[in-house]
């Protein structure tokens, strides 16, 4: 399409059923927490909150210590995006009696075209309210929008004017701050976490944390919201304050000058679909699939498998120049079950399609929806109708020409990272899925908080603050052996006494001897030559079960081991050791 001009297909009308909070409302549906001030968190920062939690103070975007600070007594929960979507698959199917081609585009975010289920109910007006009565009978509060295209709809939803005629969604869209383009797409909260994420990631090209960072599967998705909301900032400081602004601009300069995210966003403001429409189907070779004999009964089983079809869906499309921007999930069952699912990319204007570590996420989060929603139903049927699984097939339902993308000016994924991802995924076959992690650098006052490890290829946040203060953290250098288990021990002194420590951290006696008292380790006591602290940690007091107080030190014994040895409790421990 020339770039100056538009096309005379106007957007199709859209409904969007959008669910408030929903990560909060997802961890409540699964029972993690049934609090009220609840706050969910991503790389440390506040990416939804309750209601209650809101009247306090508790904002999106705000850090960790600010919300607790504002609210005592918040629970924080970490941020899951497999739970936000094996809770939502009860709605999903709750909207699938409505229309056939509900589509989703995040967990608590999903559309669908009107034009056959609006006349088949009597109007826009009528099905919204069925569709929003269906919703709180599951005991999901929905804001529902009607509007031409699915931007003007995501907005409707969260408006007073929630069904927007039709042909007026250019002067509905008009007087909006352009950050509506940010917040529809899931608001500077996400986006500041991103940031957040790879700063601290971005230290040193060789480091842990840089290596599993560009790994991620989320990396792709966070690249799309920095790159956006960097967009919207420098619009805003050019002047450009609405989406009205935005839209009265020529297409052909805004395309010009920002290039195809600037082309996406000046559509969005006004008032058209993101993407001009394209009559190409995806070719046919490009379905795969694979058959599963023994049927497949374990969720796990069936994502790893789904992680090689996304793969290979990868490749296919790329060899046509093709990238997918909706995919359809389908699975066959032993009783002759079809389940079908859509799913779209959030933000496919930006960066094409789907990647094939996005493609994985989604079919295992949704094969983990549906095995959810069967027990949760509980009829006979539910564990063989998920657990005997003989098909599971993706389908590209909607493909656009792959642009490509920059890679960094100093490297980025080469041959060398693509080799290492299929040994790495040979290696997972061969002795599963969690047998083979990357190392994120994390934060933290004892050696085990200082790293984390996840299974390669999954998709999980993990806050990374290792360049934060952590004051009461130990000394350099860092132990190179952490037990999974602290061993029991003794440290006396030179009486045979237990050594204490008093509540100004004073030792009672100089340390002389260390003694593991485990059966399966049980030594001689070894003398102790050199020691050095206590350094005493007292960590969530305000919170009566994490809450965890102890004194450290580190011993030399006379056989030049050196080891980091916490009281707790009235126990000594050695919780790592130094070679």
């Amino acid at each position: 399409m020339n770039a100056s001009t538009v096309p005379a297909v106007g957007p199709v009308r859209i409904m969007t059923i959008w669910c408030p909070d929903w990560p909060v409302v997802a961890a409540r549906r699964v029972g993690e927490t049934g609090e009220e001030r609840v706050a969910v968190l991503r790389a440390n920062r506040v990416v939804a909150a309750s209601a209650t939690a809101r009247s306090e103070g508790v904002v999106r975007a705000m850090r960790r210590r600010e919300a607790q600070a504002r609210c005592p007594d918040i629970v924080l929960i970490t941020d899951d995006p497999g739970r936000d979507a094996r809770a939502f698959e009860p709605v999903a199917a709750a909207i699938d009696a409505f229309t056939p081609r509900n589509e989703i585009m995040r967990p608590g975010l999903c559309q669908f075209p009107t034009r056959g289920p609006s006349r088949y109910f009597g109007g826009d007006g009528a099905l919204a309210a069925k569709l929003v009565d269906a919703l709180r009978g599951l005991g999901i509060e929905a804001r529902v929008g009607v509007a031409d295209g699915p931007f003007a709809a995501a907005l409707a939803g969260r408006s007073s004017t929630p069904l927007v005629p039709q042909g007026e969604s250019t002067a509905f869209l008009a007087p909006y701050s352009i950050d509506a383009l940010v917040a529809v797409e899931g608001g500077r909260a996400v986006v500041r976490a991103a940031r957040s994420t790879r700063r601290a990631s971005a230290g040193s090209p060789g480091s842990a944390g840089s290596r599993a960072s560009a790994g991620s599967p989320g990396s792709a998705g966070d690249a799309d919201a920095l790159a956006l909301i960097d967009l919207v900032d420098l619009l805003k400081r050019l002047g450009i304050g609405t989406l009205g602004a935005l839209a009265a601009l020529p297409l052909r300069d805004v395309s010009a000058r920002f290039g195809p995210l600037g082309e996406r966003v000046w559509r969005l403001a006004a008032g058209l679909d993101e993407r001009p429409v394209s009559p190409r189907r995806p070719p046919p070779d490009v379905v795969v699939s694979t058959e599963l004999d023994p049927p497949v009964d374990r969720v796990d089983t069936a994502a790893f498998i789904a992680k090689a079809l996304a793969e290979e869906l990868a490749d296919r499309l790329a060899r046509h120049g093709l990238a997918c921007t909706r995919i359809s999930i389908e699975a066959e069952t032993e009783r002759g079950d079809r389940l079908v699912r859509l799913w779209r990319h959030e933000r496919a204007g930006a960066t094409g399609g789907l990647t094939a570590a996005g493609l994985a996420d989604r079919v295992r989060w949704q094969l983990d929806g549906w095995l959810q929603a069967l027990q949760k139903a509980g009829d006979d049927r539910s564990e063989a109708c998920f657990g005997g699984i003989t098909v599971l097939r993706l389908v590209p339902d909607e493909v656009v020409a792959e642009t490509g993308r920059q890679l960094g000016l100093w490297g980025g994924a080469g041959a060398a990272d693509e080799r290492a991802a299929r040994a790495f995924a040979r290696v997972q076959g061969l002795v599963g899925p969690d047998a083979v992690c990357t190392v994120h650098e994390t934060g933290g006052r004892r050696p085990t908080d200082l790293v984390q490890l996840v299974p390669w290829g999954d998709h999980r946040e993990v806050a990374s603050s290792s360049n934060q203060p952590w004051p009461g953290s130990l000394p350099a250098p860092q132990p190179t052996v952490v037990y999974p288990h602290a061993l029991p021990a003794e440290v006396c002194d030179a009486s045979g006494a237990l050594v204490g420590v008093g509540g100004r951290g004073e030792p009672t006696a100089a340390p002389a001897t260390l003694r593991l008292t485990a059966a399966d380790r049980a030594s001689d006591i070894q003398h102790i030559t050199q020691w050095a602290g206590p350094w005493p940690l007292d960590e969530r007091w305000w919170d009566v079960q994490s809450h965890r107080r102890q004194a450290r030190m580190q011993v030399v014994t006379r056989t030049g081991e050196a080891h980091l040895v916490v009281l707790e409790g009235g126990a000594w421990w050695v919780e790592a050791s130094y070679s």
